[in-house]
């Protein structure tokens, strides 16, 4: 077959090298995308009398055309011509004929991918965005139902101090909220325009690159040519992005994992979201969380993938930066699955509250209470953890815990302690006197709540 760009050469490729050097396998998913950006491209070369009227108006209804074509899933794509844009380009000319190729005047592929994965990526930031409020909703709601749920706290894993299961949910929320402004705050790289940049030089042609940016929705240009169809930071920011959000998850994973355990058993799964054994008949397996944390890796790997390709490349396009393409369909793709996923593990699954509420009636997680009671009535902090501590270790060599101790043993340790120190040590009362902001205390995780609605309006 005939390249577009086969005038220098004399000789052509063997199949399997042309399906080596070929990205049409994974770049056709930017045909949308380059169908809008060569609209808008042939509209300003008619508009700056680069090309007649006519001729943009005919390129235009062919590219139309494509466009119907390609959302009815109409169109054939050729190894032979590579790639999204060559074959679309040929589309184009068998269509339209020879007019076809006036199209690509003034651009290179260069800016031309670009320009596509801007577009593309500025698209998916929008749904990745509405998938992180989808699955905020379900945190408020199951948050909001669980104020005043208690489930023990933890710190290396260990039992630390008894927390609302709301308050723990709305942690969550707020990792996410900040996933989310990175995200916004991402699109200020992500919408800008490369068009016009040419291979590396520009071009002599009197393009506007700003009627083009306009017309494509793009808050600006790129002031470099060479910067323009080099960079890859935009991607690069938008797989460490989603890596954190995947990080996020995977540690949340990791939680409902553990506590859908035979020894945790502070929530089940709903059947949708779990799997069985195919030899033990008891087994409930939580596998979709296990499969969210594993697939985190992969985007990580996507990652380190691009830093490792764009740190030895020089100025300005080289082959290597094909590799850019499909991870980040790769990472869109993970990312968004595991979020529609997680929405409903979290909206189906079963919250065990007498359980969890058990265990912190029998754990030693109301120690920093009884410390910050002698503390109120004066006693040296330090001083508190000591005798605090030295109690902790009578109740464990006794068998019991603090609430057992009987008021003279605690007298024997402090004068300081009264018959209301029982009051204080009810997980109940430790929870609900915590109203720091930000605390877990009920009444500052339902101002949590609120303040988190506001965010999601």
């Amino acid at each position: 077959m005939k390249k577009l760009w086969g005038g220098r050469f004399t000789k052509s490729a063997e199949d399997w090298v042309e399906a080596f050097g070929a990205s049409i396998s994974f770049d056709q998913l930017l045909v949308m995308q380059d169908i809008q950006g060569s609209m808008a491209h042939v509209q300003m070369l008619g508009a700056c009398s680069i090309i007649s009227n006519e001729d943009m108006e005919k390129i235009h209804s062919g590219l139309v055309q494509l466009q119907q074509k390609a959302a009815a899933n109409e169109l054939e794509y050729s190894v032979a011509n590579e790639d999204i844009h060559l074959n679309l380009e040929k589309h184009l000319i068998d269509l339209i004929g020879p007019v076809g190729g006036k199209l690509h005047t003034g651009r290179s592929r260069n800016d031309q991918v670009a320009t596509d994965m801007h577009l593309y990526l500025r698209d998916e930031i929008a749904g990745i965005q509405e998938d992180l409020r989808s699955l905020q909703t379900v945190l408020l709601e199951v948050a909001e139902s669980n104020i005043e749920t208690l489930i023990p706290g933890y710190t290396h894993l260990q039992r630390a101090q008894p927390v609302s299961f709301g308050h723990h949910m709305m942690a969550y929320f707020w990792m996410l909220e900040r996933d989310y402004g990175r995200l916004q705050d991402s699109l200020k790289r992500v919408n800008i325009s490369p068009l016009g940049a040419g291979a590396l030089a520009g071009t002599t042609f009197p393009i506007d690159r700003h009627l083009t940016a306009e017309k494509l929705g793009f808050d600006g240009i790129y002031e470099n040519s060479l910067d323009a169809v080099s960079d890859r930071d935009f991607i690069l920011e938008f797989l460490s992005n989603s890596s954190m959000i995947m990080m996020h998850l995977s540690r949340f994973c990791e939680e409902l994992i553990l506590w859908s355990s035979q020894e945790f058993q502070f929530i089940e799964m709903d059947d949708t979201f779990a799997t069985g054994s195919s030899i033990m008949p008891q087994k409930k397996n939580p596998d979709m969380a296990e499969l969210i944390r594993g697939k985190t890796g992969r985007v990580y790997g996507h990652l380190m993938g691009l830093l490792t390709i764009m740190k030895g490349t020089p100025l300005a396009y080289n082959k290597d930066m094909q590799e850019d393409k499909e991870g980040m369909f790769d990472a869109v793709t993970t990312v968004r699955g595991s979020l529609k996923i997680f929405a409903g593990m979290i909206g189906t699954m079963t919250v065990n509250k007498a359980h969890m509420e058990k265990q912190v009636q029998n754990d030693f997680s109301n120690a920093t209470e009884l410390a910050d009671y002698l503390a109120s009535k004066g006693v040296p902090f330090r001083e508190a953890h000591e005798i605090v501590g030295k109690l902790v270790l009578l109740c464990i060599q006794r068998g019991i815990f603090l609430k057992d101790l009987s008021l003279a043993e605690y007298k024997q340790t402090n004068d300081a302690f009264e018959e209301d120190i029982y009051h204080y040590l009810d997980p109940y009362t430790v929870v609900e006197r915590r109203k720091s902001a930000g605390g877990t205390g009920f009444s500052a995780v339902r101002k949590a709540i609120d303040l988190a609605k506001t965010r999601m309006q």
